[in-house]
């Protein structure tokens, strides 16, 4: 997979570019995996603007993707190799030796017809999911659950990978792509390799209607609106706010904590990810 930039035919190509799909299976994609997705564009039950900058977008189709890998012990075969318009990364299809099909994301270096399983029997291998404490350290996971038996919740998108550390006790210690380390239980479940599609991260948008095929509408400065609308609005002439930044309900937005002191998860945190800002 690599990133190509288009010939500046016309204006909208001329910083544009993509993720070639030579590593895609031309299939389409399987019918009993699909959803449907209840996309309200950022209202809420009443209809009512509650998430600010979202709205229409192209028509899709969920896949349902078995963050859980909890078909244990039985092996499978790499299908197929597939776009999924909902996430960054690329999804595979396997096919289990009784014959159920499953989505799951694509590690880096996946491919068509690759054996993958999950479970304690399986091999430290690409694609194969097992508990933490049978993973050697300095090894690098994605798709990491925080509970037993919830599914992954931890390192899912494109180019994501923790390390893992070490143990500790009861728990295994993972470097997380923030800079993070943190504390797992070591019966948690977790996936052999990084998430492929890193290459995404290159890749520019080149027009504002790539946006809004998302559902990504556009962010308006405070500065520029009126008084009435925004803390940072108003003044003749071009001003810098004249206070701290803040959203338009007076809440800061730079070193403001939004972390609530009395999380459970803290007491799991050992390093706080690292302040780039301040770097």
């Amino acid at each position: 997979m690599s990133v190509r930039k288009l010939k500046p035919y016309t204006s909208t190509t001329r910083f544009k570019s993509e993720l070639t799909n030579e590593d895609l299976d031309k299939v389409a994609p399987r019918k009993s995996l699909l959803g449907t997705l209840n996309y309200k564009a950022g209202r809420n039950n009443a209809g009512r603007i509650s998430v600010r900058r979202k709205g229409g977008r192209h028509k899709r189709r969920y896949r349902i993707i078995d963050f859980k890998r909890n078909k244990r012990d039985i092996p499978a075969v790499v299908d197929s190799i597939q776009y999924d318009p909902n996430r960054s990364s690329r999804i595979g299809l396997l096919k289990y030796a009784d014959g159920e099909y499953r989505y799951i994301i694509a590690p880096a270096g996946l491919k068509k017809g690759d054996a993958v399983m999950a479970g304690e029997k399986a091999a430290v291998r690409v694609g194969n999911s097992m508990p933490l404490r049978l993973i050697p350290p300095g090894a690098t996971v994605h798709n990491v659950e925080m509970s037993v038996g919830k599914g992954a919740q931890m390192c899912r998108s494109a180019g994501a990978g923790a390390v893992v550390a070490g143990t500790d006790g009861n728990y295994v210690l993972l470097k997380l792509p923030s800079g993070e380390l943190r504390k797992i239980f070591k019966e948690c479940y977790a996936t052999i390799g990084e998430v492929g599609a890193k290459d995404r991260l290159l890749v520019s948008s080149g027009k504002a209607g790539r946006s809004r095929w998302l559902g990504i509408r556009p962010h308006v400065r405070g500065v520029v609106m009126n008084p009435i609308d925004h803390p940072h609005g108003g003044g003749e002439g071009k001003t810098s706010g004249g206070r701290h930044p803040c959203t338009p309900w007076g809440k800061p937005t730079k070193g403001y904590k939004t972390r609530r002191k009395n999380n459970p998860t803290s007491k799991f945190i050992v390093q706080r990810r690292a302040n780039k800002r301040s770097k």
